[in-house]
């Protein structure tokens, strides 16, 4: 009886052992993406604007902490001819800071590479890609929207108002647990 106990002893110890390298593991990296909206306003020189922020960790242990919003090379294009010049652009944390973050997703390192691979689609779009009706911010935004997994399509009542958009958006998706921002 004492080597079948002696036995028993060793299956816990090994069981508690093993138990203690699992809680030991670091936690699955992950990487959150941001949703934001800027008011904007003409007398400030910023129209209203959307974009989306990436921050996390990925398996690797490289730190993510980046952002990207679609628009026009120039206002003054973008808004007297169709289609203008476009560019990827990115905020500085001050600007990200004045920003509404109205929710946030987690997703797979996976779907982070094919959410940069698609801002890399935008960037690199042959030609002039910019049109204030048909592909702005906010149908950028949709795009990354609708790859982690949301409903995000873009109503013509909403397409030069970034905020109210993504409050759109919010209740469309109501599973995100995020509130309308005013």
């Amino acid at each position: 009886m004492t080597s079948l106990g002696n036995f028993g002893r060793m299956i816990a110890a090994l069981v508690l052992a093993l138990a203690g390298l699992a809680l030991a593991t670091p936690a699955a990296a992950q990487v959150q993406v941001s949703f934001h909206s800027f008011n904007g306003s003409i007398f400030f020189g910023r129209y209203p604007h959307t974009f989306v922020v990436f921050e996390g960790q990925l398996d690797t242990g490289d730190r993510i902490d980046e952002n990207f919003g679609f628009s026009a090379k120039s206002t003054t294009a973008a808004m007297t001819s169709k289609p203008a010049e476009h560019e990827i652009i990115v905020e500085t944390a001050k600007q990200i800071a004045r920003t509404n973050r109205h929710f946030t997703v987690t997703v797979s390192d996976a779907k982070y590479r094919e959410l940069r691979a698609e801002v890399e689609r935008w960037r690199n779009h042959p030609g002039k890609f910019y049109d204030l009706d048909e592909n702005n911010c906010i149908h950028f935004v949709a795009a990354m929207a609708r790859m982690v997994g949301l409903q995000a399509d873009v109503p013509e009542d909403y397409l030069k108002k970034p905020k109210a958009w993504l409050n759109y958006i919010t209740r469309l998706n109501p599973d995100l647990g995020a509130e309308e921002i005013d």
